[in-house]
């Protein structure tokens, strides 16, 4: 071999490790700004993205925002007559991919009446094979909407044993499960989500912490953070009053959405996501965070996300 072709084979040696190199270190780079992944809620009461879904995900993507959480409801033409490539197909020209649909109305939602067992694991089983056509990689549900009497001890018995049933097949399909605590649902209050988490797999029942409710039912989401972190599948991101900080006072009951709105853009005080991330960052928590608004009366939704966004990407340090 000359002199010249192996200074030619050293360089193009050099020049490989140095790609693979840079190659790797981009790569690290990737995986670890991916850590945390972000989505929005096009659900915002009262203004024009409830009545029109399509219109928020435009609007929702000349933010900046390239993930989206719903609710089946908003897609029963697709799902009705079982045409998730459509859908897909809708969602490509938006510009936009799900993190995952939630269930809801027109599905059996009565956990704690054991007589609805076997419609809810079929109805949520057909969910689950919908949206994995989809690219969703776990399902959050909520547990129906809560009684005047509140939910008893047998109602939670009841919920669990259909929760560690559905949780395992949702398993062989491929996906997560995750649970929601939502106010005024049948899962709301701290003693409720000890026992569901106590008398459930952890394997294949986790939960999704929305900030914003569990700050109303009287939890600081950053101890609930600390103690439950390892249930935790995703994370709605919901900021509430300043004076409700570290848990509200007392139960929330049905505030007025557009009078007295409980929620608001991040960075408004009620939630402390500054040190709820550096929790997140110490146990090396990876999974989805979702921004919901539920309502904003006093800018329109898409600037409210803006704002949302600019705190998420300013003061966190997280990329959309």
């Amino acid at each position: 071999m000359s002199m010249r072709q192996c200074d030619v084979l050293q360089t193009t040696r050099r020049e490989f490790v140095g790609g693979t190199l840079l190659a790797a270190i981009s790569t690290r780079a990737i995986a670890a700004s991916s850590r945390y992944q972000i989505g929005i809620s096009p659900q915002v009461a009262g203004t024009a993205w409830s009545k029109d879904i399509w219109l928020a995900f435009r609007e929702i993507r000349e933010v900046g925002y390239r993930y989206v959480e719903a609710f089946i409801g908003s897609f029963l033409e697709y799902y009705d007559g079982n045409k998730p490539d459509q859908l897909q197909k809708r969602m490509d020209g938006a510009g936009v991919h799900f993190v995952t649909i939630s269930n809801g109305a027109p599905m059996e939602a009565h956990f704690e009446d054991p007589e609805k067992h076997g419609k809810i694991i079929e109805e949520h089983l057909r969910l689950v094979r919908f949206i994995k056509r989809l690219g969703c990689k776990h399902l959050k549900i909520n547990l129906g909407s809560r009684r005047p009497t509140g939910t008893t001890g047998e109602d939670l018995k009841h919920m669990a044993a259909v929760l560690n049933e559905l949780g395992p097949r949702i398993a062989n399909e491929g996906l997560q499960f995750g649970i929601h605590p939502h106010m005024w649902s049948q899962l709301e209050n701290r003693n409720e989500i000890d026992y569901l988490m106590a008398n459930t797999d952890p394997k294949h029942v986790m939960l999704v912490l929305d900030t914003g409710h569990i700050n109303m039912a009287g939890i600081d989401p950053v101890e609930l953070s600390r103690t439950l972190g390892h249930r935790v599948l995703e994370y709605h991101l919901k900021d509430t009053k300043k004076e409700w900080l570290g848990g509200a006072k007392q139960r929330v009951d049905n505030p007025d959405m557009q009078k007295d709105p409980p929620f608001f853009p991040l960075g408004h005080g009620g939630v402390d996501f500054v040190a709820l991330k550096a929790h997140l960052d110490k146990i090396g928590w990876r999974g989805w965070m979702v921004v919901q608004l539920d309502s904003s009366p006093n800018q329109s939704p898409q600037e409210a996300a803006r704002v949302s966004a600019q705190y998420i990407q300013k003061t966190l340090g997280m990329q959309l």
